[in-house]
């Protein structure tokens, strides 16, 4: 069997930046197992396939070793993928998803913006280890789906040594580590999920759902501009909307081929 993958930078400001995602256009479902070894064969902290459905598609999202609930920049480049080359006369995508609902994505002039469901954060107890597992305590600590660690400068941020198999015992998702931001930037994050498979995800749109009500309500705003400090970095334009959240950011395409399975 035949199948067309994508390989797009989502989040990205040029080649090479942003977080990279492999897209699988399907006619119908492959056997879980199937999605789950190309996910592995691919190596990328996500690959997102989805099928026609109604008017739109139905979305699933893989990591190297698991399917995923939530993945904002593999959904990112599947709206890529069909207003580049399934759908070019769309300007407007709606995704249906098991766990998260119905995501749309829309084209924004140059950025294509993502509608999320809001997770906001609430305060929680400090699980043991937790400061030695990002090898720096944080002045607050927050949940949703994920921890969210807050420190109080980027440069705190770039300078984590986060010891994974510390975090991958923790009993949330992932951890967010995030500070405020400084010339122009409202806030920065990184974003840890090794228990999935993914060290450190270059850019991760799904956290913003929780850090977007997060700084929304300390910085008094709702329209913030944000930055992830991974080694590939990446940038996203975010408002926080009621219950939902908009994430925006550009698409660079790298790959364009055929796998056989």
């Amino acid at each position: 069997m035949r199948l067309p993958l994508y390989q797009i930078d989502a989040f990205a400001e040029g080649p090479f930046t942003g977080n990279p995602a492999a897209v699988c256009p399907l006619e119908e479902w492959l056997p879980d197992d199937v999605m789950q070894a190309i996910a592995a064969e691919n190596n990328l902290s996500e690959t997102a396939f989805f099928v026609p459905e109604g008017g739109g598609y139905r979305l699933r999202w893989f990591t190297p070793s698991t399917e995923v609930d939530l993945c904002g920049h593999a959904t990112l480049a599947s709206a890529f993928v069909v207003f580049r080359w399934l759908s070019p006369q769309r300007n407007e995508v709606t995704f249906q998803t098991q766990q998260a609902g119905p995501l749309t994505v829309a084209r924004d002039g140059d950025l294509l913006a993502l509608d999320f469901p809001a997770r906001p954060p609430s305060p929680c107890p400090t699980p043991d280890g937790f400061a030695a597992a990002l090898g720096s305590p944080p002045v607050a600590l927050l949940a949703a789906r994920d921890y969210l660690a807050v420190y109080e400068s980027a440069d705190e941020i770039r300078a984590l040594t986060p010891d994974f198999a510390a975090i991958a015992k923790l009993d949330r998702f992932a951890v967010i580590a995030t500070a405020p931001g400084a010339n122009k930037i409202d806030f920065v994050s990184r974003f840890f999920a090794p228990a999935r498979g993914v060290d450190e995800d270059p850019v991760t749109g799904s956290a913003h759902c929780t850090l977007i009500p997060y700084w929304a309500d300390r910085l008094g705003k709702t329209r913030l501009e944000a930055r992830q400090l991974s080694r590939r970095g990446g940038a996203l334009s975010c408002a926080l909307r009621g219950d939902r959240v908009t994430i925006a950011g550009r698409a660079v395409p790298y790959l364009e081929g055929r796998i056989d399975i």
